[in-house]
């Protein structure tokens, strides 16, 4: 298996290993929303982000990073990325928690969440692509 294709696969055996092991969903605006919060259990939190965070550098040691080209203004990235943050603070999760976390839980309030999502990005493709360019 290429370490490409094995992303999905080990997204899904973190997501297990989270629910079974300590009983957390793994939805990341969680995780870092509560890992700045004072008090609590912010161990494994750390240990999670951290994973996030070195997992590229990881990836690096067997295989050429892929090419990356962003098309679209810095500013409006920055709009896209604080517009997200607030989604998942509005859906009370992220893509992980709902999408990928509770699909597989066959939670009815994820399914509404990850088809919102969806829709919001067709939506936002949508405009970027035929209205803002």
């Amino acid at each position: 298996m290429e370490p490409l294709h094995a992303g999905g696969a080990l997204i899904g055996l973190a997501a297990a290993w989270l629910i079974l092991l300590n009983g957390r969903v793994a939805g990341i605006s969680g995780i870092v929303g509560n890992r700045l919060a004072p008090g609590g259990d912010k161990g494994w939190r750390l240990a999670f982000v951290a994973g996030l965070v070195l997992s590229p550098w990881l990836y690096r040691l067997f295989a050429a990073p892929p090419d990356i080209q962003l098309d679209n203004r810095w500013w409006l990235l920055i709009v896209a990325g604080l517009l997200v943050g607030y989604g998942s603070r509005l859906g009370s999760g992220c893509t992980s928690g709902h999408g990928v976390c509770g699909l597989a839980r066959l939670s009815p309030r994820s399914l509404a969440a990850t088809l919102v999502f969806m829709a919001a990005g067709f939506a936002a493709v949508w405009l970027m692509r035929h209205w803002i360019g």
